[in-house]
């Protein structure tokens, strides 16, 4: 198929775009958020091509991946065809609702002609997903690859923007955990974070991919700290390093970490006992990091992600 989808989330769609499709991604002059393009420096295949926002219309395009509302007017406008009756479209939800989060009405509920997709079971349990017609295709990441070493006895967070996002980040967290272990938080936006938490953080700000995998790997346990998130990639990532997790028992990732890979819980002062275990015992921290990658692999691997989206697509374009 040739299927159009915008450049949103990158390392979704650095899963997505390994299908047996072509894709096309809109450009912008500014490579702002509607047009972003290709990244300039991601392993994206030869099938992903750049197409102007103004020469979309000349395009033979047999289904469209929409990720946010306003792609609904921008393929109206673009394409100059309507997303559900003039082309094949699935729309798919990346995030866990916000505010009244069991309440909140998903801006497709009011609508049968495009399926939405939820990439965790979480998502599909607490969006209001109304008259749309739901499934989920849970989350595949490219391997990076088994590099834990683990030889640094200290934790590793990832945690975008923690400063503003705070509470949903669990960033008022942090300082109890680090009082439990030596913490290194790795992301956006980190690099003020010791001075207004007055804690001494090791911070590393917006690293490239394979020097954060690699600095990541290093550290003896990783940290999720998330109160609220639909389930981010850097976890599975993690797991994927194989590295121990330690982690809020929260959303998705009371299904994506299994007993054997860490300790999930919604008490904090579990969440530090187990950061000090692991710190103080390597032995087990490989083991259960061992058993985080089987389990990551099994679950959110590549073939399963691409196999389950192809089903996706063909009942939508009905091939």
């Amino acid at each position: 198929m040739r299927i159009l989808l915008w450049h949103v989330h990158e390392r979704w769609t650095t899963a997505f775009v390994r299908g047996a499709h072509d894709y096309l991604v809109p450009l912008v002059p500014d490579r702002g958020p509607d047009g972003r393009g290709r990244p300039r420096a991601s392993p994206w295949p030869a099938t992903v091509r750049e197409v102007p926002w103004n020469r979309l219309r000349g395009e033979d395009v047999d289904l469209v991946v929409l990720q946010r509302p306003r792609e609904l007017d921008l393929v109206r406008r673009w394409l100059c065809r309507r997303p559900g009756r003039d082309v094949p479209a699935v729309y798919v939800e990346h995030d866990a609702p916000v505010g009244n989060a069991p309440g909140t009405r998903h801006p497709l509920a009011g609508r049968d002609d495009i399926p939405l997709v939820h990439v965790t079971h979480f998502n599909d349990l607490f969006w209001d997903s109304g008259r749309a017609p739901t499934e989920v295709v849970e989350h595949g990441v490219v391997d990076p690859g088994h590099h834990y070493t683990g030889e640094l006895p200290r934790a590793g967070a990832v945690v975008d923007d923690p400063i503003r996002r705070a509470r949903v980040t669990g960033t008022d967290l942090l300082p109890r955990f680090a009082a439990a272990a030596p913490l290194d938080v790795f992301g956006l936006k980190v690099t003020g974070l010791p001075y207004r938490l007055r804690f001494p953080f090791g911070t590393f700000e917006d690293l490239p991919r394979e020097k954060l995998h690699a600095e990541l790997a290093r550290r003896r346990v990783y940290l999720h700290p998330y109160r609220w998130t639909s389930l981010g990639p850097s976890l599975i990532e993690a797991m994927l390093l194989g590295m121990p997790v330690v982690a809020l028992a929260t959303t998705e990732a009371v299904e994506a970490v299994p007993p054997e890979a860490g300790v999930i819980s919604t008490r904090v002062a579990t969440l530090t006992d187990a950061l000090r275990g692991f710190v103080t015992d390597p032995a087990r921290a490989r083991q259960c990091g061992k058993a985080a990658r089987t389990a990551a692999l099994a679950r959110y691997g590549l073939g399963r992600f691409l196999s389950d989206w192809d089903r996706v697509l063909g009942r939508a374009t009905g091939r």
